[in-house]
């Protein structure tokens, strides 16, 4: 039949149906309506539907606009109608109702329902598939009956024109134009009076419409429009509110059920899995990759709905690691297409792009965790795009909300949340340029690394270790690419006045290898030797002192040959240190002094510092008290001269321990105190954990119990977090549970149990700042 039908609404939308190859059953399914009720129309039984129920229709027979018009314009007048119908009554409370409940958006659709009743023109912004459009649907049909004039909702993604997206309203209203009579027109005339909420959704690729919005709200006091949109409107008036990913799980690491199922993020999946497959439930086997799950997809809704439909045929862990397939996947037929897949949601945002825009687009994607402006216009920047235009179009990019952008400690900082990296990495990976990009990426990164390596040895040593913290993920990708091209030289370079981050940052073992990784690519005889001492100088401090120690000797004897007398010096005081692991000490404080004596002749105080402050191990251990205070209190003057946190502590901590052996509380208690503090500033926890432990010891033996059970807590669980490196000075594990013991049999049971446990859950601050007498408790 033709799809015309006999020129009556109910035999066009039968011959639309038909045509469309569906029963009446399916229609109205699709609908959202009874088929009893599509029956009536087809037979003409129900002349004249309502605008919000002719739209039902065509959206689910995807309508072309054209067919889309002749629908409605097949919809017959009444007797008085004249010019443009409004309908009956009113303005219709045409508003989607979702098949899904909505999850984890409570505060949201708060401040959100807030935000309309002070704003004419609110924006909800936020990349495809964060849920702006389930927001927007659920906010409206809260609001039906704060709006006497009724509450209407007009889908937009269909247009391919900002012309037509007033005449779209005014259908969807049931409004025709006529002769001599525009859509605002007729809009502003049917809305003019009536406290109305219009709701606009995906409005990012018609916002040269933006304007027209305006001057409808400006002709209609009482109207109120809630829009949808991946950037915003940027019209006088507009209220802009972005709609972030959902709220994650704490933590990937041994979460509990609860903690998983709670989390915004953790319970969208689990309730979407559920009903992919009734029996699935969270258990302590499986927490730990739906929380995974939940981060790697960096709580977007729709990503995370993609993901928990595999739950039919997929278990949580086989999950995490395919997750590009699922989100690659079709899902859900009910969805618009651009809705099945993350890459058709991605694409729907990458097509709105300009040329310039998608080449940045793609090249931000070798950024991991974030990067700032400056490095965005290092890497970012081509003979197709110059420095100078990439703040703009990163400014674009973040309108679009394909780029989010965060406060960081030195000024803003952007990220692509994972997903949206993820497709921007294939457009990167499609394109000739991947390679040049991430050279650049990986220079830049380096050179960041060789500009650390000063600030890592002076005052602003906490400032260079948190940047480096914070671009930690971008040093590794760094590092990677650098490592398989060939570039170990380079490595060798950035990493030989920096290598103290992976020591104060607690990722020894991770250095270590990176370094082993770099030597396996034959660098030039310095760059190896320098890799060696690096490696083996890491390789020590977790203990392992037998295969370093063929390392440091190799890198000594070829500084030696190549007469670079800093690396002699750094190779003599990494001897020391592993000869003294291996028991041998008189070996261990030769080698130390001779590199103090080197560093000192080559102004190299930072080296000669640590040196000293490792020294005094050797008489401490002997029982020599006076010549050990010695070498640590001229270490501490070396250390407090330069800035240098990291050897302040470490000279402090030794200062300390001798001062508790000779029953020196008072001193202890200040040099312990001071070393917590320093060492939490550089981000050192052993060194917090150690210098709490002497705390403890000192509380314990002044009587306070309580207060030592919570410090020795307190450092058992940093200690359970890191790894813990073979220290000098580190507190004998035989001594520190005999006082633990001592202690323990002082104290109520009930009393010991309770302090602990306070002292365990506090974090890292709150332990130095109890410490400290900050909280007494």
């Amino acid at each position: 039949m033709d799809a015309r039908g006999d020129g009556t609404f109910g035999g066009m939308l039968r011959g639309l149906r038909e045509a469309a190859g569906l029963t009446q059953e399916e229609l109205a399914m699709r609908a959202g309506l009874t088929a009893k009720g599509v029956s009536a129309l087809e037979r003409g039984e129900r002349k004249r539907p309502y605008p919000h129920t002719v739209r039902s229709l065509a959206d689910a027979l995807e309508l072309s606009e054209a067919e889309r018009v002749n629908l409605f314009a097949a919809v017959p007048r009444r007797a008085a109608d004249t010019g443009a119908a409004a309908p009956e009554p009113g303005v219709p409370s045409a508003v989607p109702t979702p098949f899904t409940p909505l999850l984890g958006r409570e505060r949201e659709l708060e401040e959100i329902g807030s935000l309309l009743r002070g704003s004419r023109l609110l924006t909800l912004t936020g990349t495809g598939g964060v849920g702006k459009t389930r927001l927007a649907t659920e906010t409206a049909l809260r609001a039906v009956h704060a709006f006497a004039g009724g509450v209407v909702y007009v889908g937009l993604a269909s247009l391919g024109d900002a012309a037509l997206v007033l005449p779209t309203i005014a259908r969807s209203l049931g409004l025709r134009e006529v002769e001599d009579r525009g859509a605002r027109e007729a809009l502003i005339g049917l809305l003019r009076g009536k406290e109305a909420l219009l709701v606009l959704d995906n409005f990012e690729h018609v916002l040269d419409a933006a304007p027209e919005v305006v001057a409808l709200i400006e002709g209609c006091p009482d109207l109120t429009v809630l829009v949808t949109s991946r950037a915003p409107l940027r019209v006088r008036g507009e209220q802009e509110y972005p709609v972030q990913p959902l709220e994650l799980p704490v933590s990937t690491r041994n979460p509990s059920v609860r903690e998983v199922a709670d989390s915004p993020s953790g319970g969208l999946f689990v309730d979407r899995a559920r009903a992919a497959s009734p029996a699935f439930e969270v258990t302590e086997d499986n927490a730990g990759a739906v929380a995974a799950i939940c981060w790697r997809l960096d709580g977007l809704p729709l990503a995370l709905e993609l993901a928990a439909a595999r739950v039919r045929f997929l278990d949580p862990a086989s999950l995490v690691s395919r997750l590009d397939q699922a989100l690659s996947a079709g899902w859900a037929r009910d969805l618009p297409e651009r809705q099945r897949t993350m890459q058709a949601a991605l694409g729907w945002s990458h097509d709105l792009l300009s040329r310039a825009e998608k080449a940045l687009f793609s090249r931000l994607s070798v950024f991991a965790g974030g990067f700032t402006l400056e490095a965005a216009e290092a890497i970012g920047s081509a003979d197709d795009l110059g420095a100078g235009e990439v703040l703009g179009t990163l400014g674009t990019l973040v309108e679009q909300s394909l780029v989010v952008m965060e406060a960081g400690a030195d000024g803003p900082r952007y990220r692509m949340l994972e997903p949206v990296r993820q497709y921007a990495r294939e457009k990167l990976e499609d394109n000739e340029e991947e390679q040049a990009v991430r050279g650049r990426h990986a220079g830049h990164y380096l050179t960041l690394m060789r500009e650390a390596g000063v600030g890592l040895k002076g005052p602003d040593q906490g400032l260079w270790v948190g940047r480096l913290m914070t671009e930690l993920d971008n040093v590794r990708a760094a590092l990677e690419w650098a490592t398989a091209h060939g570039q170990a030289e380079r490595i060798a370079e950035a990493s030989w006045d920096s290598w103290t981050f992976w020591w104060s940052s607690g990722n020894i073992s991770e250095g270590r290898r990176r370094m082993e990784d770099a030597l396996a690519a034959e660098p030039g005889l310095l760059a190896r030797a320098k890799l060696l001492f690096i490696a083996a100088t890491l390789g020590q401090a977790v203990g392992d002192f037998q295969s370093t120690w063929p390392m440091n000797e190799e890198s000594r004897k070829v500084f030696e040959a190549e007469g670079f007398e800093r690396g002699v010096a750094d190779a003599y005081g990494t001897g020391g240190l592993i000869a003294l692991g291996l028991g041998r000490p008189d070996e261990a404080l030769d080698l130390m002094q001779k590199a103090v004596e080197l560093d000192l002749e080559t102004d190299n105080e930072w080296g000669a510092a640590a040196m000293l402050g490792f020294s005094a191990t050797v008489p401490f251990a002997r029982g020599d008290l006076d010549r050990a205070r010695g070498f640590a209190q001229r270490g501490l003057e070396l250390a407090r001269k330069i800035g240098a946190r990291d050897i302040l502590y470490v000279n402090l901590h030794a200062l300390a321990t001798i001062a508790l052996a000779e029953g020196d509380h008072e001193l202890a208690r200040r040099s312990f105190g001071e070393g917590a503090g320093l060492s939490l500033e550089v981000g050192e926890m052993v060194n917090v954990a150690f210098c709490l432990e002497g705390l403890a010891a000192i509380a314990a033996e002044g009587g306070d119990e309580e207060r030592a059970a919570r410090l020795w807590g307190a450092a058992e669980a940093i200690l359970e977090d890191i790894e813990v490196i073979a220290y000098p000075f580190a507190p004998d594990p035989a001594v520190r549970e005999r006082r633990i013991v001592e202690a323990r049999g002082r104290l109520e049971k009930a009393s010991w149990t309770r302090a602990w446990t306070e002292g365990h859950a506090m974090t890292p601050g709150e332990a130095v700042g109890y410490a400290l007498g900050a909280d007494e408790r």
